[in-house]
């Protein structure tokens, strides 16, 4: 595979999702040098001396040659103060102008120092691609470390998990973990509650699940999560509870410069921190005690009636974001779920994110599934 082929996956199973993290661990390249070092050429990053290659007088330093992603163009825009349209116009039209503005603004403050996060391919003299530039006090976690902690942190338990589903993508790892051991009836919450992927009952099937959601970037676009989830048996929907999330920010010392080879030390202690969390995680949410509570605060608000749907998710769309698109879609699941309550709402917006092929964009709309449907009976009671 590719370095640009290593970026993305959507709903990948857990053995996909590891194959394709353990190439991106070959293919990393993480280097702290200072401006001076990068400079942009047709619309690429240079970092002097950063890669190696293998000449018949052995092995000598050479320029990495790193082609940037939209996430890492707005890194560039941020750190060099450069207006991010602006940057995204000039790459797209006028690339001499992209390279011109970064070189000088690079040139402005030439000691300043950046972590370079990049992949490319050893086998290839092709450019590889720059994920992120960032601050030199970012510490480094990554999405294999922890996916390998949480795993380990399910089997130190006597609860039966799986991984259900995984994302990758230029910016974050999003993995989702149930148990189907962990299982609680929701009958008033189904009740009325047609699957619009299959039309099934969700009086007929009225479990919903204990589970998870990992997150996490390698590339500055947030902490690493795990956040609580209830998984509805009868369409899959994730009903995400962020204010119980465990968090913790990637901050840390100042990185020597050079290229970044982690001792086995450094990377334990980097790592125990964050295999806490997720036994603690593993312990706190799949356990039956916690989803009946949760079950019964959802439950409780889930049960308004909406009278106006249009009007409605019209209302909630606008509160929370949503495109028009997403509106429409969520107003026909709303109809096809056949629920014409506040809960409707929160099964109608949780069922359009799992169809969106945009992994971020999915994951953000079913965070906000149980906001949707607070706004929807409010809208509902004071209309």
């Amino acid at each position: 595979m590719t370095a640009t082929e290593l970026l993305t996956r959507r709903n990948a199973d857990l053995g996909e999702i590891v194959e394709v993290l353990r190439a991106q661990q070959s293919a990393k390249l993480d280097v702290v040098t200072s401006a001076s070092n990068l400079r942009v050429a047709d619309g690429a990053l240079r970092v002097a001396g950063a890669d190696h290659e293998l000449t018949v007088d052995g092995v000598s330093t050479c320029d990495a040659v790193l082609n940037p992603t939209a996430s890492a163009d707005a890194d560039l825009a941020t750190k060099l103060d450069i207006p991010l349209p602006y940057l995204r116009r000039m790459r797209q039209a006028k690339t001499d102008l992209y390279d011109t503005n970064v070189n000088a603004w690079l040139a402005d403050r030439p000691e300043r120092r950046f972590l370079v996060r990049g992949l490319r391919d050893t086998a290839s003299t092709t450019p590889g691609v720059l994920r992120a530039l960032l601050s030199d006090s970012y510490r480094i976690v990554d999405n294999l470390d922890i996916l390998m902690a949480v795993l380990d942190g399910i089997r130190r338990t006597d609860v039966q998990a799986e991984v259900t589903a995984a994302d990758l993508t230029e910016s974050r790892m999003y993995v989702k973990v149930a148990s189907r051991q962990v299982a609680e009836m929701a009958p008033e919450l189904l009740a009325g509650y047609r699957s619009p992927f299959t039309g099934a009952s969700g009086a007929e099937n009225p479990l919903v699940f204990a589970g998870f959601v990992v997150s996490n970037s390698e590339t500055g676009r947030g902490r690493f999560t795990i956040t609580p989830q209830l998984v509805v048996q009868v369409c899959n929907n994730g009903m995400t509870i962020n204010h119980h999330a465990l968090s913790e920010v990637h901050l840390g010392g100042k990185l020597d410069e050079g290229r970044i080879r982690w001792s086995t030390d450094t990377h334990a202690a980097a790592l125990d921190l964050v295999g806490k969390k997720a036994r603690d995680a593993v312990a706190t949410f799949l356990d039956r005690d916690f989803v009946r509570s949760q079950l019964h605060e959802i439950t409780a608000a889930a049960g308004v009636a909406i009278s106006a749907p249009a009007e409605t998710i019209e209302y909630v769309a606008k509160k929370l974001n949503f495109t028009s698109e997403q509106q429409d879609a969520i107003l026909a699941d709303f109809i096809s779920g056949g629920a014409c309550t506040s809960g409707g709402v929160l099964h109608a917006v949780t069922s359009v994110a799992q169809r969106l092929t945009d992994a971020d964009a999915a994951y953000e709309m079913e965070r906000q599934g149980l906001r949707a449907m607070s706004l929807a009976a409010t809208h509902a009671i004071t209309r």
